[in-house]
């Protein structure tokens, strides 16, 4: 059994605010894969599900973040469940937005929520980093986190959850490289993934140019006969003669 912990804080004040990327990622999973209904569980909300042939329990603390190891401890002594076996989605200021890695073990970096798990439960989980970017300076970024993602980033947002969900059942059985280039397959696209093929032939119709003949060429005109030698008439000691000149 595996756990799969997303990182947010409750409540429809804070349900868009990039600090809720976590929240974000296993909902689009348990969206995605069919997942029972969310229930109270463990001081959050819970729910149950099968991927790539594992059971996953996704659970998102109700704590608010910065205790978020209350519920996540709560969760691991009850199910028995080991760190090797945890997964914790959240935002990531220190990758672009739109990125995405895979990490276990580590510091917390001054992520409240990480901080509160390894408080409660030791550092070596597995991470998926979700990149938010950072806003320029570090005294902006608690406004940063706590404010909602921007109109303009729906774009990317959508598809970096999407390549998520996709990759899910990769990452339930440890093929953390074959998630990625999930991820990877919504968040960058091949460049010719939507190049159009090549017009087909038409049939001929009035719009149709015609292509002009090419020129038959030319009979060739008969060669002259040529001409035939005079002949010799010369006697026989003329010719010996001749030859001897």
């Amino acid at each position: 059994m595996k756990l799969w912990v997303g990182l947010g804080n409750p409540g429809a004040k804070y349900a868009g605010n990039r600090h809720n990327i976590g929240f974000m990622a296993v909902e689009r999973i348990a969206e995605d894969h069919g997942f029972s209904p969310w229930r109270s569980k463990f001081q959050g909300e819970l729910a149950e599900g099968m991927l790539g042939g594992e059971k996953v329990l996704l659970l998102k603390p109700q704590t608010f973040m910065n205790l978020s190891g209350q519920s996540v401890g709560a969760a691991m002594r009850f199910h028995k469940i080991d760190l090797a076996d945890v997964t914790v989605f959240h935002d990531e200021l220190d990758l672009a937005p739109g990125k995405c890695r895979v990490k276990i073990g580590g510091g917390h970096a001054g992520h409240n929520g990480l901080r509160s798990i390894m408080a409660h439960s030791g550092g070596g989980f597995q991470r998926v980093r979700l990149g938010i970017g950072h806003p320029g300076h570090k005294d902006q970024v608690s406004a940063y986190v706590l404010h909602d993602f921007a109109r303009a980033d729906e774009g990317w947002l959508d598809d970096l959850l999407r390549g998520v969900g996709d990759g899910a059942p990769h990452l339930a059985q440890g093929d953390s490289a074959r998630f990625l280039n999930a991820v990877a397959a919504r968040t960058a696209p091949a460049r010719n993934a939507g190049a159009k093929p090549p017009p087909a032939s038409r049939g001929k119709g009035k719009s149709e140019v015609k292509a002009e003949a090419a020129p038959k060429p030319e009979p060739c005109p008969e060669s002259e006969p040529a001409p035939q030698p005079a002949p010799d008439t010369r006697s026989a000691l003329q010719k010996l003669i001749d030859r001897f000149r």
